[in-house]
């Protein structure tokens, strides 16, 4: 091996030094894609805006059914037949139960019977009064004789009205062995079988109508003002739908233990086929407006959901597409409530997948443009 010169080597390493310091020949230099602001111009895009919205506070109640009850024997009798099941829809008047009648019948015939031997009694009595009176008119009897026609034949006519009395509460009776339905309903409970012996007073099947729902609400202390006040009232369905409320009924106490108020919200007349998807039992929300305020709003088109983040395609003054995350409050007549992230007058885009296209063309467009800058 041929061993260089100390002079030798250093002439070398300053021509590899020379060499890397100079520049390689220039390129043709990189061209921005113009695209994007272009596209961001023709974006459609709303403001965000103050708008002036309800103050609303909104709690939790229970749908309850105006009409339930649970019918009862009113006479004794076994239950011989039981005409509904759970979950199966009576209408008014129908007969639900029906208990042994046999023993009522009997009773039927026998106050008829003594209401016809009583009417035959009345009759021979007015006939004996009539005689008596002709001869008394003719001075034919004595006083005594005629007051004694006249106290048979009001004996007579007492006598008939209580076989009459007494047919009309064994009719009653025998209406009690059929149990009907008091108003159009479904049947929730049934609490006797066939075979068993029904006395008075003891509960047979329970039911409840779906014509006329109400909700139960515990208002705390702080706000039952307004609500007294007359404050308005909406009930929100499953799919968050408002309904209008009927009346407010607060109940005049606190409870001891929570300090609220109970309060009855009525769903109006005629309301119930556009609430059908409420049942006695849910939990509903009720909001209770109590003012207004303002509030941020963008349109919810422009709302995007990543998993449990939401947020909106903002654009800036430049053009420039950012995505940015948002919290949301209640929805507003196709617009919803913005509680933190944006700011008024800022611009956010209405199409959220074509601002994400766009986003990303921008996003894979910054390094060559800062190529050109440095």
């Amino acid at each position: 091996m041929r061993l260089l010169k100390p002079c030798a080597v250093l002439t070398a390493l300053f021509a590899f030094q020379t060499l890397a310091a100079d520049p390689p020949a220039p390129a043709d230099p990189p061209v921005a894609n113009p695209a994007a602001p272009q596209a961001a111009s023709t974006l459609a895009t709303a403001v965000v805006v103050s708008r002036t919205v309800p103050r609303e506070y909104r709690l939790d109640g229970i749908v309850e059914a105006v009409n339930r009850s649970t019918v009862s024997a009113q006479t004794q009798g076994q239950v011989q037949e039981i005409l509904f099941d759970v979950d199966d829809y009576v209408e008014k008047g129908t007969v639900v139960v029906r208990l042994k009648d046999t023993e009522h019948r009997a009773r039927v015939a026998q106050a008829t019977a003594d209401l016809k031997s009583a009417t035959a009694q009345v009759k021979q009595a007015r006939d004996e009064h009539a005689r008596f009176k002709g001869l008394f008119d003719k001075k034919n009897v004595s006083d005594s004789a005629m007051d004694k026609a006249t106290a048979e034949l009001a004996g007579a006519q007492a006598a008939l009205d209580a076989a009459g009395a007494r047919l009309a509460q064994a009719q009653e009776q025998l209406k009690y062995t059929e149990i009907r339905a008091p108003y159009s309903g479904i049947l929730t409970e049934r609490k006797v079988s066939v075979g068993e012996m029904a006395s008075p007073g003891q509960p047979l099947v329970s039911g409840i109508s779906l014509d006329t729902l109400r909700v139960a609400v515990d208002v705390p202390q702080s706000l039952i003002g307004p609500v007294r006040a007359g404050a308005r009232a909406l009930v929100y369905l499953p799919d968050g739908t408002p309904l209008e409320s009927g009346a407010v009924t607060v109940f005049p106490y606190a409870d001891s233990g929570s300090n609220t108020f109970k309060v009855r919200v009525d769903l109006p007349a005629g309301a119930a086929p556009g609430a059908s998807r409420l049942f006695p039992g849910m939990f509903v929300k009720i909001g209770f407006v109590v003012g207004e305020k303002a509030e941020l709003a963008v349109p919810q088109a422009s709302v995007v959901h990543r998993s449990e983040v939401k947020g909106v395609y903002v654009v800036d003054a430049s053009g420039r597409v950012h995505l940015r995350q948002v919290r949301l409050g209640r929805a507003l007549a196709g617009d919803v409530v913005v509680l933190s992230g944006l700011t008024a007058g800022e611009q956010v885009a209405l199409d959220p997948i074509a601002a994400g296209v766009l986003r990303k063309a921008q996003a894979a467009a910054r390094p060559v443009a800062g190529d050109q800058h440095d």
